[in-house]
């Protein structure tokens, strides 16, 4: 039986994630993408987590991404999206990254009030071709260069700092304990508590994930934001969605990856190995830089803490913002059974299972 009181988040919790607004329209987008950039084309509204953002198609076959903040984002956590991604275009050029284009005045982030009456902070950012990851099938090789794709854009970034990134990300699993409060509010008895021993466990271990290696990464290098061409030479196209960029454990980076390879269905637990698809990743990654042996050793606890954020934040979200219910929980179901397979074994058994089985 569902808990008859509502969660009321404390200040930590809220934030954008929290915000609702209101949404601009596909034709409003386009008069925006005229007005302030002199694109004349058609919008259209792709699903997102937090804002509006918009694919301008033009007549002559152009594309652009249009992405204009929820009116809650701070400025400074947009600004250093912006800054990544300009660092990255002088430093690193040949990574498939969007490039910012600057407005009529010259500016990367300019302000204007919407038709709602809502100020709101945009980006138009070049468009990447391809389809994302979770859209298709993969084989080893192509995981390999997945890897070696999110190696390369965290070594381009291993001199990047901006003091937005110095910020709480509530997807950034270094904060797995301000989810804590969030725990009451699953309805579900068994599933609660498979969540609370979950929490409990990655705990114990956060004296040792505070002492790892930490740097700005993406931070959420998913299947859906990761564009991909079966053709192409490099298959990664591009990679998008620089907004849970942080200054954060390099290794939290990684094992968000490697749960987005973990199989949707997990049919014995007891007996699968699920990181089989993720070894090719991690593969690829090591080809391209390094992990120490404490890093290998946690990443799978990590992964396992991901899990356990992505439910209690989907679940916490869907309630909030049930018109966007699909999109929030998309991938929120499968964990169920692969958190089984994490709590079937002993921390120190989940280790040894996860290097032991990796053949570099």
């Amino acid at each position: 039986m569902a808990p008859s009181r509502s969660y009321d988040p404390p200040p930590t919790l809220m934030g954008d994630l929290a915000a609702d607004f209101v949404r601009m329209p596909e034709a409003e987008a386009g008069q925006v993408g005229l007005s302030h950039y002199g694109i004349r084309g058609t919008a259209e509204r792709l699903s997102t987590e937090k804002d509006d953002t918009f694919r301008l198609a033009t007549p002559d076959g152009r594309h652009y991404i249009l992405k204009i903040a929820n009116p809650a984002e701070p400025e400074d956590e947009i600004a250093a999206q912006v800054a990544l991604l300009e660092h990255l275009a002088l430093g690193a050029p040949a990574l498939p990254v969007p490039r910012v284009i600057p407005d009529h005045g010259g500016q990367s982030l300019p302000v204007f009030t919407d038709a709602a009456g809502q100020v709101r902070r945009m980006r138009l950012m070049s468009y990447l071709a391809g389809r994302p990851l979770d859209s298709t099938d993969t084989n080893g090789p192509e995981r390999e260069k997945v890897g070696e794709l999110e190696a390369a854009l965290r070594l381009a970034l291993a001199d990047f700092t901006h003091p937005g990134c110095n910020r709480t990300v509530l997807w950034d699993v270094r904060n797995l304990a301000l989810l804590q409060p969030l725990l009451d509010e699953t309805g579900n008895a068994s599933q609660r508590a498979a969540l609370s021993d979950a929490m409990a466990r990655f705990l114990d271990m956060q004296p040792e994930i505070d002492q790892l290696r930490m740097q700005v990464v993406h931070n959420d290098f998913s299947r859906s934001n990761i564009i991909v061409d079966h053709d192409a030479g490099q298959f990664v196209t591009g990679v998008i969605d620089f907004g849970d960029a942080v200054h954060t454990a390099i290794a939290i980076d990684v094992s968000t990856a490697l749960l987005n390879q973990l199989p949707p269905r997990v049919d014995d637990p007891a007996r699968e190995n699920i990181f089989t698809q993720g070894y090719d990743l991690l593969r690829g990654y090591l080809r391209v830089a390094d992990l120490t042996e404490a890093e290998m050793r946690l990443l799978p606890h990590l992964v396992m803490g991901r899990i356990v954020a992505r439910t209690l934040i989907t679940l916490w979200r869907a309630r909030l913002f049930p018109d966007n219910e699909t999109y929030i929980m998309r991938n929120t179901h499968q964990g169920w059974a692969q958190l089984d397979w994490f709590l079937m074994r002993s921390p120190d058994e989940v280790s040894r299972t996860f290097v032991s089985g990796f053949q570099q």
